[in-house]
């Protein structure tokens, strides 16, 4: 039942906790702190694992901080709010946002960005306005993830970071759009603002991938070009609107002088989806040049550092990155859900698998073993 009292106090529940480096999650009983000012607590409703859940979960390019709660793409339902916070109350449906957007710094104020200078990623494990945890067993600090922890029965988040929506959309469904399908949408839409009529290359064809060619095809691209070494991607690609599939690791040339090859010279557009530094230099030799514009959505598991010739910007290419696709998070992600309910972009179809919370390491292992694009993992009622 959700609270009603004006002055919430500890709630314990269930939360997956990490207790090292690519270990597995243990289910353990924790205390979830009451909201600070401007936080509110939410009931985790559904919850989606991304890749970048698994990477930073192996401390792959990461610092090690553990125990943590992790989890980021999720959606719940308010259960308390903190002393100041006036656009949210009990029982309001919400999407979490990893990064954040406080509608007056530099940066929320410009319409040429979205990384918040005072709700921006959180990388320490901690709450953006204390610098303290939210939850502890046994009174040892437990550390949080991107600043929401959603692999919890409950979790504790700045107002900022969270976006309230219509009771109308599916809980289990829309959190997907608080992470990569959002990217994806995004990264063509906002950030390369694909042209009609013009050729795409997408280098890794998971959620975010996908995406990518769902927003290139909804653009008018009269190409799109889908390259991954899993040969079952090719189905599921086109119905995101792929028109070709490659597998980079069955031909027989560099896959940057293919795309170049069957392009006339390069893809107007492409995109790296995969997390390699490697990739977005091939990505970069797969444009065009003059106008040729690379994107990187990837988060690097090792190997951090990007190497390029000159001479591909000195022709006119360019290398763009993007974070959350380029969406102000509170103020843009209702349109997204808005789009989603009037079937004018495909989020179920990306969702390939359901599993209890309680199962949660199975969708770990499923995602280690490329054999999932989501699994939303439903939280007990």
């Amino acid at each position: 039942m959700l609270s009603s009292i004006s002055t919430p106090a500890v709630i314990t529940c269930k939360a997956a906790v990490a207790w090292g480096a690519g270990e597995a999650l243990v289910m353990e009983e924790v205390e979830v702190s009451p909201p600070q000012p401007m936080e509110i607590r939410i009931k985790v409703v559904a919850t989606s694992l991304c890749r970048s859940d698994v990477t930073a979960w192996l401390s792959q390019a990461h610092i090690h901080i553990f125990p943590r709660i992790f989890g980021h793409e999720a959606s719940g339902i308010v259960e308390s709010v903190g002393q100041g916070v006036t656009e949210f109350e009990p029982g309001d449906h919400v999407l979490t946002l990893f990064t954040g957007e406080c509608m007056k710094c530099k940066h929320c104020t410009s319409n040429k960005s979205n990384m918040c200078q005072v709700l921006g990623l959180e990388r320490q494990g901690l709450m953006h306005s204390d610098h303290k945890t939210r939850f502890s067993i046994k009174g040892k600090p437990i550390f949080h993830y991107c600043a929401v922890s959603s692999f919890s029965e409950y979790t504790v988040v700045h107002s900022g970071c969270a976006v309230k929506i219509c009771s109308t959309a599916p809980l289990d469904r829309i959190c997907l759009l608080s992470c990569g399908v959002a990217a994806g949408l995004g990264a063509a839409w906002k950030v390369a603002d694909i042209s009609e009529g013009s050729t795409v290359a997408i280098f890794g064809l998971g959620t975010v991938g996908l995406s990518v060619a769902q927003g290139a095809k909804l653009r008018g691209a009269s190409r799109i070009i889908g390259i991954d070494i899993n040969p079952e991607k090719s189905e599921k690609a086109k119905a995101f609107g792929v028109t070709d599939f490659l597998n980079s690791s069955e031909c027989k040339e560099p896959i940057q002088q293919v795309i170049k090859r069957i392009t006339d010279g390069g893809a107007d557009y492409s995109f790296e989806c995969i997390g390699d530094t490697d990739m977005i230099t091939t990505a970069l030799q797969s444009c065009c040049d003059g106008w040729g514009m690379t994107v990187t959505l990837g988060v690097p598991k090792v190997k951090p550092v990007i190497t390029a010739h000159y001479a591909f910007f000195l022709t006119g290419r360019t290398l763009r990155g993007s974070l959350f696709g380029g969406w102000k998070p509170k103020s843009d992600i209702p349109t997204l859900v808005d789009m989603y309910l009037k079937k004018e972009i495909q989020i179920d179809e990306l969702i390939t698998h359901d599993l209890p919370f309680e199962d949660v390491n199975k969708a770990f292992d499923l995602m280690r073993e490329g054999n999932c694009l989501r699994c939303v993992i439903h939280m007990p009622k």
